[in-house]
């Protein structure tokens, strides 16, 4: 699907909140050819989007753009309302706070075409509660994507309760045509799916290093050298499936699932106090040996290039939606 079959062919694709995530929705926005127009209520936020975009701009030449691509197709704004003029797609990334979210949407409401679809990038709220402040909420829904979004192809898609069916796959439709892997959540719940598994791990490592089991540092390599390597090809289901050897889940779920019921992960996070904290920090800041988070930064994106590279070599997982995106 090209750009001009696209939800948002009809006007630029304006970004609400240019932090972290925002920016990179729209380097992902301008590395696909499209028009962008941003605000932020920050007052120096334009200087420091479009030198974020200028340092991004190599990387995302490494990644592959489109004939259309260019930074100058930014515009910052000066106000929201200004941002959403004419806009087909608003992708909303302010701070996860409802109370902000609600007030954010309810101005984009106003401003914005009733057809334009208007996507928060929540990644946890639910869909159904940020509507209750719009007039057109049958056009609202959560569009959660992953850092860095420039490069990470998983957006989860989840619907409120009054939002229409046609506009969930008229966003799915748009994400699919910006490279992504667009998820819809079947049901509306707090912290969709990735977050929930995230989060789950993240706690038992707070644990981890509460108790003095284990640094940070270890407990990341007890990931990258181990079952990350596996989830990047084939998530957890089917690593476990796998494990059952040729009887498959089934034989796994025999032999390893009594285990399941010994108490070898703790589901509440243990109390963030200022030991823990420290802990946390220094271990990282240890990790880190001095690079930089811009370093830090560039060393993640030229990886993750590469090992999607190598993904789409053999077909699977995130190196297929290179192939989708040629056939369309």
């Amino acid at each position: 699907m090209t750009a001009s079959e696209s939800p948002a062919a009809d006007g630029p694709v304006a970004i609400i909140g240019t932090g972290v995530i925002g920016t990179g929705w729209a380097a992902r926005l301008l590395a696909n050819g499209y028009a962008v127009t941003a605000w932020d209520p920050s007052p120096a936020f334009e200087d420091r989007m479009k030198a974020d975009i200028d340092r991004l701009w190599p990387i995302l030449e490494k990644s592959g753009l489109s004939t259309t691509a260019s930074p100058a197709r930014l515009t910052c704004s000066r106000t929201l309302g200004e941002a959403c003029d004419g806009a087909m797609h608003v992708q909303e990334s302010v701070p996860e706070n409802m109370e902000i979210k609600r007030q954010v949407h309810r101005e984009i409401d106003a401003a914005t075409h009733p057809t334009a679809i208007v996507a928060s990038s929540s990644s946890g709220l639910l869909p159904s509660e940020i509507q209750t402040a719009c007039e057109h909420p049958e056009r609202m829904l959560i569009g959660h994507p992953f850092n860095p979004v420039y490069l990470l192809p998983l957006v989860e898609i989840v619907a409120g309760e009054q939002t229409d069916p046609a506009v969930t796959s008229r966003l799915k439709a748009f994400y699919h045509s910006i490279g992504m892997h667009p998820l819809v959540v079947r049901k509306e719940i707090e912290g969709y799916l990735s977050d929930r598994l995230q989060e789950a791990l993240w706690r038992e490592a707070l644990h981890l290093v509460n108790d003095g089991v284990a640094s940070t540092e270890e407990l990341d390599d007890a990931i990258i050298y181990g079952p990350g390597l596996r989830w990047a090809i084939m998530g957890t289901c089917l690593t476990f499936h796998l494990a059952g050897g040729q009887g498959g889940m089934k034989h796994m779920l025999e032999q390893f699932g009594p285990a399941l019921k010994l108490p070898w992960t703790k589901l509440e996070a243990p109390e963030l106090n200022e030991t823990l904290i420290s802990r946390m920090v220094e271990g990282t800041q240890h990790q880190a040996a001095g690079k930089s988070v811009d370093d830090l930064e560039q060393l993640r994106d030229n990886c993750l290039i590469e090992i999607m590279q190598v993904l789409e070599k053999y077909e699977v997982a995130a190196g297929t939606l290179k192939s989708d995106e040629l056939s369309r």
